[in-house]
């Protein structure tokens, strides 16, 4: 990944470029010690860890609410709502941390965790306090080995300074952090599948109902399972409240959020966005993001929220960073991760690419993901070789919509017979990860049709009589 040349990147955050934007979960990357506990006391650490100690937990937790701090993993669901979903009186209950980045293009979790773990932990306790939670439960993704490394020194740290533990900073609040990391499998990103994961089972989903975290969770209790970008939001809260929260963003859409952008622009990297008021064209374009297509090329397509999400394309530039908007448009928001096409991309190729990520991550539970996903791989295979047909076109939008049924006419798409599926999906499968599969297979047809008509052969098949029957 390139590092963009500029007065507002810094060296020691590689990929991370800041503005002068409201920084509320990065504002420590400029520093080359912003992982330690001594520079995160130095900038204001644990003071909002101090702040909610202070007050009623349930205060706490109606200060997130009305703060509407959205989750930052793909659903966008209100924190403070979610966390009141837990059956009340029913303990033990538990916070998990869903570290399991793994969506293709998103990477603004993992530099959280190894940049700034103890905002992370802060960020942990407090929901904890808020929420009546008994324990923590930090999951991280295999890969991320360095990031691991800074969340178990931190955790360590803070176990030390008293922060983490018996009766915190002197109150009658006390709370156990685990640190477990998984073997790199994508369906644990699923909520369900990653407490699966935890309890020492093979990481699949599981089936909701009766399945919802909140009431049957990590081991049958009530459990939340919050992203690291949504937690790490919470020490700035508390130390300046909602009022200041909500001033930022829009009134649907407080706040900043993080968003990894990778693919054809001159400067890709990570940046914090104003929420719900930066639009696509801002972050592609303009000077103190991106700054535009490489060596001035043209854009072709942009995929908005992760390799699961519904292609756009330069129609949707100014749709702004707001999940109900970029829904309204066809798409997501997903996990925050921008990839960038420009005229010189092999769509053909480009699909396939997602197509087989999402393939070989199938955990094998549902029949239409297994069989589907490796079908979808095969005939993809065929066309981007050349030795596609017609008939393959065809057999691909029939074997993805066995997987999220239903149909939509679209006009480009129509000049090849073909129909697209409407977003969001239906589903033949318990989680995502199959219409993932599908996803940009179907965004591919329908905006570019012509790059797979040149791919194919058009053959008429011969009829073939069985031997031995009547003539």
């Amino acid at each position: 990944m390139n590092t963009p040349n500029s007065t507002n990147t810094y060296p020691h955050a590689p990929g991370f470029v800041a503005g002068e934007r409201p920084r509320i979960v990065t504002s420590r990357f400029e520093h080359a010690d912003s992982y330690t506990l001594e520079r995160y006391l130095a900038t204001d650490g644990y003071a909002g860890l101090r702040a909610a100690l202070g007050r009623p937990a349930n205060e706490v937790h109606d200060e997130v609410k009305n703060a509407t701090v959205l989750g930052r993993g793909g659903a966008g669901f209100p924190a403070g709502t979610k966390w009141g979903l837990t059956p009340q009186g029913v303990f033990p209950r538990y916070l998990v941390v869903n570290g399991d980045e793994s969506e293709p293009g998103t990477y603004k979790d993992r530099l959280l965790m190894e940049r700034d773990p103890h905002q992370l932990i802060e960020g942990c306790l407090i929901a904890c306090y808020a929420a009546g939670l008994s324990q923590c439960f930090l999951y991280i993704r295999g890969e991320m080995a360095l990031a691991q490394e800074r969340v178990a020194t931190a955790l360590n740290e803070a176990y030390a300074a008293g922060y983490v533990g018996k009766n915190i900073l002197g109150s009658k609040f006390s709370l156990d952090i685990v640190l477990h990391w998984g073997a790199g499998a994508y369906v644990v990103g699923e909520e369900t599948a990653l407490i699966e994961s935890l309890e020492g089972n093979r990481g699949m989903p599981r089936l909701k109902p009766p399945y919802f975290p909140a009431a049957i969770g990590l081991y049958g209790q009530p459990t939340i399972v919050n992203n690291v970008e949504t937690l790490a939001n919470l020490p700035w809260l508390m130390r300046n409240g909602a009022e200041a929260y909500t001033a930022i963003g829009t009134k649907t859409s407080p706040g900043t959020r993080m968003v990894a952008v990778s693919g054809h622009v001159k400067r890709p990297g990570v940046y914090e966005i104003i929420n719900g008021v930066t639009t696509f064209r801002d972050l592609i374009y303009n000077e103190e993001y991106c700054g535009g297509i490489r060596n001035g090329n043209k854009l072709m397509a942009f995929v908005p929220g992760g390799g699961s999400a519904p292609w756009f394309t330069e129609d949707q530039l100014d749709v702004p960073f707001e999940g109900p908007q970029a829904g309204a448009a066809g798409s997501m928001l997903g996990s925050g991760a921008v990839m960038v096409m420009d005229e010189t991309t092999d769509i053909p190729a480009a699909a396939l690419t997602l197509t087989r990520f999402y393939a070989h991550e199938s955990c094998g539970k549902c029949t239409p993901c297994r069989e589907g996903g490796t079908w979808l791989e095969r005939i993809l295979s065929r066309i981007v070789d050349g030795k596609g047909t017609d008939a393959d076109l065809a057999q691909l939008v029939e074997v993805g919509t066995s997987i999220c049924p239903g149909d939509f006419p679209h006009a480009s798409s129509k000049r090849l017979g073909l129909d697209a599926v409407p977003f969001p999906y239906k589903m033949n499968t318990i989680c995502f990860v199959g219409p993932s599969a599908y996803a940009p297979i179907n965004s591919a047809l329908v905006l570019f049709p012509e790059e797979f008509a040149a791919r194919v052969t058009k053959r008429t098949m011969i009829p073939v009589t069985a031997v031995g029957a009547a003539s």
